[in-house]
């Protein structure tokens, strides 16, 4: 059975498709059959693996088990790593998962037991996407962004959650010189259980996009890839505790 792993966050723009796309590499370079699947409407994931964001017959009819989701699968450029696209139809997600008695996100999952991991790239929201999500992860991998948003988006995550999936928080975007950022991932530290792991800010990780590619790939030796190989050596420590 495949081990599903999402990249999750209420708020935007804090580093969760980042850090899918490397986490994802790492476990393949590790030798683990691997797939990400890209939730996101936007396709940031799809775009940085050079593959069409698209989905025969849209995500409605993919949840739904009317499209063979096998062949949806794409190849990456990295040994062991595949991707089920985005699809900007994903936009309607909620509409395709409204009213369902099982959840359909496990159902295109689950027959895919071949994955050691399947990492999930979750749009930012509160919606029945993100709750199909929670049921179907074993663990919500949320980056945070030293800010005090990020603290009050965590609490949010916290509320909703009920004996849900494991949340494993870990600073990202961080600047230790910064005041702020040193004072906020104290306090954070102190209130919830995050991991010790930082994902530095880095320009490293903005190239993602020109290079695209992961950055364990095309800059394994930097400061940025380097965070991401220990983040990953700690998920995978918490997952076994």
């Amino acid at each position: 059975m495949s081990r599903v792993l999402a990249t999750y966050n209420i708020k935007g723009g804090v580093g969760k498709t980042s850090a899918a796309v490397n986490l994802a590499t790492l476990a393949a370079h590790d030798g683990a059959q691997t797939l990400l699947w890209d939730l996101d409407p936007q396709g940031a994931s799809t775009y940085l693996f050079r593959v069409k964001p698209k989905i025969k017959g849209g995500g409605a009819k993919l949840v739904r088990g009317k499209t063979d989701v096998d062949g949806q699968i794409k190849g990456t450029d990295t040994d062991g790593l595949d991707l089920l696209p985005a699809d900007f139809s994903y936009r309607h997600m909620d509409l395709a998962l409204d009213g369902a008695k099982t959840n359909r996100l496990n159902r295109v999952i689950k027959p895919l037991g071949e994955y050691e991991y399947v990492f999930l790239d979750c749009p930012p929201s509160i919606s029945l996407v993100s709750e199909n999500v929670f049921e179907a992860a074993d663990a919500l991998l949320v980056p945070i962004i030293p800010a005090t948003l990020s603290s009050r988006t965590l609490d949010q995550l916290h509320e909703v959650l009920s004996g849900g999936p494991k949340v494993l928080g870990f600073f990202s975007m961080a600047d230790r010189r910064k005041k702020l950022h040193r004072e906020l991932m104290e306090e954070l530290g102190r209130e919830h259980d995050v991991l010790e792991t930082v994902i530095p800010t880095s320009a490293d990780v903005e190239r993602m996009g020109a290079e695209r590619a992961a950055l364990v790939d095309f800059a394994p030796r930097s400061r940025a890839a380097l965070a991401y190989a220990d983040l990953w050596n700690e998920i995978r420590a918490r997952l076994a505790s």
